[in-house]
């Protein structure tokens, strides 16, 4: 049993542990978690993982966030992992910091990166789990509030729900998604 995650990100110093970068954290903390490590290899930072009987090949992809959907097709292909067995972590502004919500399909929402994956694969139907960023910005600043570094104050939050996400993609492997998605999408998160 073959799975994919898929940290969505942008590389360079500039965007790291911003907000729109926290699908790089995540997966990098199940990597951690996990003892695993990363290596650059076609269109990803790659790591694969041996865990419960299980290969998990987790990549942050180095394509940029609008191209994230070659990276996620080459390594679907090259690794012959199917669809409902991919996990993508996505930044999420409809959320609140306090919230997260797996689906198994849906919309990109407006987010390049899933709009991205979509054309590639040709559908929406693939598990995502929206990690909520908020969406405290003024008017017309919606980029700059995404590509920002966490404030001091929600950083406790972040790190407290990075670990939440960890779990979830434990839940989702091991357990599948409908029961780790009744678990997620009931939780409200705080300190």
């Amino acid at each position: 049993m073959k799975f994919l995650i898929v940290g969505l990100g942008n590389i360079g110093d500039e965007y790291v542990h911003t907000r729109h970068n926290i699908g790089f954290d995540v997966v990098n903390a199940f990597v951690q978690k996990h003892s695993g490590n990363f290596k650059v290899e076609r269109l990803a930072y790659v790591s694969t993982i041996k865990w419960k009987a299980k290969t998990i090949v987790c990549i942050c992809p180095t394509t940029f966030m609008n191209l994230s959907g070659n990276a996620v097709k080459y390594w679907m292909d090259k690794e012959k992992i199917s669809i409902e067995n991919i996990l993508v972590i996505v930044d999420e502004l409809a959320l609140p910091l306090s919230k997260m919500r797996l689906k198994s399909s849906g919309s990109d929402g407006g987010h390049n990166g899933l709009k991205s994956i979509a054309a590639m694969l040709a559908t929406n139907a693939y598990p995502r789990l929206r990690f909520g960023i908020g969406n405290e910005y003024p008017k017309g600043k919606q980029a700059d509030f995404v590509l920002s570094k966490w404030k001091k104050a929600e950083e406790s939050m972040v790190k407290m729900k990075i670990e939440k996400a960890t779990e979830c993609i434990e839940s989702f492997i091991s357990r599948g998604i409908s029961l780790t998605m009744n678990d997620v999408n009931n939780s409200e998160y705080s300190l």
